[in-house]
C-alpha cells in the first residue's frame, strides 16, 4: 500500500468511527508520537485512544500529500464537550514499512487559539 493512500484510508476509518479496521494499516511495531504532549503511542494505545475518545463528532481531511514511502494530512476535527461544539487542526505525518504506517506523528492545535501579545507585526 502506498503511504498516501494509507493516510487517506485510516482518517476516513476514524471518520467513521471503524475502529476495528484502523490495524489493518498499522505496522506491528506501529508508534505515534504527539510533538504537543510528547506522548508515545503503540498502535493499540492509538487506535483506544481515538475509539474511547469524549465528545468525537467528525473528522474532515482538508489537505493530503505524499508518496510511496511518506504522507501528510491536515485535517479538522470536531467534538462535542461541555460548552458545545470544539474545533481543532491536525496535522499527521507517517513513514511507512513493509505496506503498513510504520512511524507517525501528529501535532494537535485549538482553532480558536490566538497569537501571543507582541509576536506579530503592529498593523
Amino acid at each position: 500500500m502506498k503511504a498516501v493512500e494509507a493516510l487517506s484510508g485510516l482518517m476516513t476509518a476514524i471518520d467513521e468511527r471503524r475502529w476495528a479496521d484502523m490495524a489493518a494499516y498499522l505496522h506491528p511495531e506501529f508508534r505515534c508520537r504527539y510533538s504537543h504532549t510528547g506522548e508515545v503511542f503503540t498502535a493499540e494505545e492509538w487506535i483506544r485512544l481515538n475509539a474511547e475518545y469524549p465528545g468525537f463528532d467528525h473528522l474532515t481531511v482538508r489537505q493530503l500529500v505524499g508518496d510511496d514511502t511518506a504522507a501528510a494530512c491536515r485535517a479538522h476535527v470536531t467534538g462535542e464537550g461541555e460548552t458545545g461544539l470544539s474545533h481543532f487542526e491536525c496535522a499527521t505525518f507517517i513513514t511507512m514499512a513493509d505496506g503498513l504506517i510504520r512511524e507517525m506523528t501528529e501535532v494537535w492545535a485549538d482553532v480558536a487559539q490566538q497569537a501571543p501579545p507582541g509576536t506579530r507585526p503592529a498593523s
